[in-house]
């Protein structure tokens, strides 16, 4: 499978995953984290706790003409999530599901000697119903950073393979793609942030303008000469 067909196959995908909602997302994470070691669900129950308090609220701002104006915040696209060989489970799973919880759709490409198997965790949230997922060999890493369409990159490992990855995501063609890294892979400052959610989201507006109905009603009506019946 060449990266174009793992990129389009995401795109393709994004728009429902990411209209399922926070809820419902969290619902297909939890499933598939029935099945992991304790400390590895902890991990995964704890970003999806984090949604409630960071990310899944609807903040409904003041209408100066009467609509509805509402704040919330929705996925960014297609994030890879990659790690150095010697990064523990909780970190790389700790970015796979901040980046899946948030709308996000996520090509996992990781080192055969990693902890945590990529395709085995494809394969395990496919079962447990999220679509979102893919897994691509380490060695298609530099191809898939440069495709222009990757939202952004989430890494946990050492600094100087972060920076590498930072220059090669920043030399590529397209919009900016976000940089989330972790490099203190035990003690997690950034990952075990409450706020690390932030990092994976957009903010969106919504308008809902119920006062043109009645607006647009009176000019057909002027402009038809005939009167309309509610």
């Amino acid at each position: 499978m060449t990266i174009d067909t793992v990129v389009n196959t995401h795109l393709a995908v994004w728009e429902s995953w990411n209209a399922l909602g926070y809820e419902a997302r969290c619902a297909v994470l939890r499933r598939w984290a029935e099945s992991l070691p304790v400390a590895w669900r902890a991990m995964v129950e704890y970003q999806c706790q984090q949604t409630a308090h960071q990310v899944a609220a609807v903040h409904v701002m003041p209408g100066p003409t009467g609509e509805t104006n509402e704040l919330y915040c929705a996925g960014r696209g297609l994030f890879v999530v990659t790690a150095a060989a010697e990064t523990p489970a909780e970190a790389i799973l700790g970015q796979l599901t901040a980046a899946l919880v948030t709308g996000n759709t996520v090509v996992l490409c990781l080192p055969e000697e990693s902890e945590v198997q990529a395709q085995t965790v494809e394969s395990a949230l496919t079962h447990s119903g999220c679509n979102a997922i893919s897994a691509v060999p380490e060695s298609m890493i530099d191809t898939l950073l440069a495709h222009p369409a990757i939202a952004g990159v989430a890494y946990a490992g050492n600094m100087a393979a972060l920076q590498r990855l930072a220059r090669q995501v920043a030399a590529r063609e397209g919009a900016l793609a976000a940089v989330i890294g972790e490099t203190d892979v035990h003690a997690l400052p950034v990952v075990g942030s409450p706020t690390y959610l932030l990092r994976f989201v957009t903010e969106r507006t919504r308008t809902i303008n119920i006062t043109a109905v009645g607006g647009n009603a009176t000019l057909l009506e002027l402009g038809s000469g005939e009167p309309i019946e509610n």
